[in-house]
């Protein structure tokens, strides 16, 4: 019976793997120093040679993004991690039933341990990650070590809250400790992020160039979708040295090209009517000039986009001579040849949609522009300077306020609710998972909740804080909050309640819970991952591999963590033959942990025939059985995955 791995997917080995498959004379075979096992390994100078044209003596330089640290980074990202996930009911709402995660812990470490569940599932990311004004915390992540060597610490580390550190503008590294921190975080996201997704990140003038740097990087800068300029504080930051700053930036980029319009809004009913007030079969429209209104554009220099309409006397157009059809061409009234913004293919296709009017006793030349598009919605596009008044900071902070009926700041500064809403409306379906690792006050859960309750969407909210504890002294630890992951999970609890007694949409199904499980050590004690370094005298401690403060439930998330199933489907927890069973969603996954499993146990749960199956490795009655187990399955279930941890 094969045994669960219990540690995320080591990356760097899936991709000397993908390599291989490119260039299988460049990977090979060596012995790990701290494990003495075999892994795959890349020949540099072999890989450099297949990828040159001529012969490779030396590093070429090259533009890209480098600093001091960048090369761990990369490795930091790529090490696998030996961490559990440990629910936690009594601080979770609805557990058994929402669809909604709030995890607890160091986001790097959650990054991993989500990436096989949700790999490519995320629809929208966003971020609001440390500014680097010189007073922010950044994580302080262990770059010096190896892969295998960070497998070891991550098995046993703990007390995540001690990696945040204040990052100084007197350090030598002030804008390196920043991209360590930010850099392998970014990476595994895109992991995350759907095919047509999209990632936002919010920032200041500190970090904007590195920043669009990484991003540029990771995903592409030709996958750049926005860079808008948000106006959050209007009074201006008097601290600053210089201008007072008003503003901050949302970057926006995809993992993927993305069609025209692809983070477009819906336009509200009484917008449409405002300003669509003609009709036709297809819908409201409204007429705009087709003649291109910037004069920097015209026949010097879009020759294929001057040619001639035709217009009958009574108003009819085409694009073909004829008696008593008029010529009109994109010329100014100065004179001046412009040009369309149409080509002639694209004017012949849509004909349709163009319209002469007469305007000062000359035609002009009109296309229609429908309030609906092709698909059926109303959407518009979005500018790239927001300045409406509920994107301010200091209305963040009075939602944030007024959920916690204070006036004292438990927390500084919190995003707006309708930032992160109009980023739902571009980036989202109704249907889509929403990610936010920098997750802070948790404005991202609040906006999903009621964004779903406003148009009976059905997102889900992951969200991932550290237990980063708050200050002595501090309003937040006066009010009872000794870290920030307890204000997020506080805050979600009172949205949900607010959002639920006002007015809901009734198609939305209501979910106001969330799941929280929270980052600790790995459920396995050091002998599951490091077997060669137990000693005889250590051999009756290792019988059983599993930690003895770990509850079944425990087992049960590092399970669906590490076969990739949804963390948040439904759980339900049965007596069969005098053992507790745990069901994932009826038969995705059906788990027992208890010992004494006998044959007849394992008959029942195969004649169900489950899609997976775990058991404690040594829950069996007997060795016998343990050897039957998959014999059992062969016969009754023999398209169950039998494993064991």
């Amino acid at each position: 019976m094969d045994k669960l791995k219990m540690h995320s997917t080591d990356l760097s080995q899936e991709n000397i793997g993908k390599i291989r498959d490119l260039f299988p004379g460049c990977v090979t075979e060596a012995r790990d120093e701290a494990t003495g096992q075999l892994r795959l390994t890349v020949d540099f100078d072999q890989l450099r040679q297949e990828l040159s044209g001529q012969i490779v003596e030396g590093p070429q330089e090259r533009y890209r993004l480098d600093w001091p640290g960048k090369r761990a980074a990369l490795a930091l990202s790529n090490a696998p991690v030996a961490m559990a996930l440990r629910p936690s009911e009594q601080e979770s709402v609805a557990f058994e039933s929402t669809r909604n995660l709030l995890v607890e812990g160091d986001n790097l470490e959650a990054l991993k341990l989500l990436q096989e569940t949700y790999l490519g599932a995320i629809k929208l990311i966003y971020i609001d990650p440390p500014y680097n004004t010189g007073n922010d915390f950044v994580y302080e992540d262990d770059f010096a070590e190896d892969a295998a060597s960070f497998l070891v610490k991550s098995n046993q580390a703990g007390g995540a809250g001690a990696r945040l550190v204040a990052n100084p503008d007197s350090s030598g590294r002030f804008h390196s400790d920043w991209l360590d921190m930010i850099y392998p975080r970014v990476r595994i996201a895109r992991k995350l992020l759907a095919d047509d997704g999209v990632i936002v990140a919010s920032i200041d003038e500190n970090e904007i160039s590195n920043l669009r740097k990484v991003f540029d990087e990771v995903f592409g800068k030709d996958n750049l979708l926005f860079q808008v300029t948000l106006l959050c504080n209007p009074k201006g930051r008097s601290q600053d040295k210089y201008v007072a700053n008003c503003h901050e930036y949302l970057v926006g980029y995809s993992k993927r090209p993305m069609p025209k319009g692809s983070v477009n809004v819906p336009k509200d009913g009484d917008e449409i009517a405002a300003n669509y007030k003609l009709k036709d079969k297809r819908g409201r429209y409204r007429e705009l000039e087709l003649r291109n209104t910037h004069r920097e554009f015209g026949k010097h220099n879009r020759r294929n986009l001057y040619y001639p309409f035709y217009v009958s006397d009574s108003g009819e157009v085409c694009l073909d001579p004829g008696q008593g059809r008029q010529p009109v061409y994109p010329d100014w009234d100065d004179g001046f040849e412009g040009c369309w913004t149409w080509g002639v293919d694209k004017a012949r296709a849509q004909l349709d949609e163009v319209v002469a009017r007469e305007v000062k006793g000359a035609w002009k030349i009109f296309r229609k522009n429908y309030a609906e598009g092709e698909d059926g919605e109303a959407t518009k596009q979005v500018k790239s300077i927001w300045t409406d008044k509920i994107f301010h900071t200091e209305k963040g902070q009075a939602v944030f306020n007024n959920l916690f009926e204070t006036r004292e700041k438990i927390f500084q500064s919190p995003k707006s609710v309708d930032t992160v809403r109009e980023l739902l409306r571009m980036g989202t379906r109704k249907d889509s998972v929403v990610l936010d690792f920098f997750a802070g006050s948790g404005t991202t859960g609040h906006a999903v909740i009621a964004q779903n309750a406003e148009d009976g969407g059905n997102r889900k909210f992951i969200l991932v804080q550290i237990a980063e504890p708050t200050p002595v002294g501090s309003e937040a630890l006066k009010a009872g909050f000794p870290t920030v992951a307890e204000i997020t999970k506080e805050r979600i609890r009172r949205a949900g309640k607010k959002v639920l007694e006002g007015e809901c949409h009734a198609d939305w199904g209501r979910d106001v819970g969330f799941r929280v499980l929270k980052i600790d050590t790995s459920n396995m004690k050091d002998v599951y991952y490091r077997p060669d370094e137990v000693g005889q005298q250590d051999l009756l401690h290792a019988v059983d591999n599993i930690k003895p403060d770990r509850t079944a439930e425990d087992l049960l998330f590092q399970v669906l963590v590490d076969w990739g199933v949804d963390l948040t489907l439904p759980i339900t927890r049965n007596s069969v033959k005098g053992k507790t069973v745990f069901f994932v969603d009826g038969n995705a996954l059906v788990a027992c942990f208890e010992t004494g499993i006998t044959e007849d146990l394992v008959k029942d749960l195969a004649g169900r025939e489950p899609l997976r199956v775990v058991f404690r490795d040594n829950g069996f009655v007997s060795d016998a059985v343990k050897i039957n187990v998959e014999q059992v399955f062969r016969q009754l279930s023999p398209g169950t995955d039998v494993k064991s941890i």
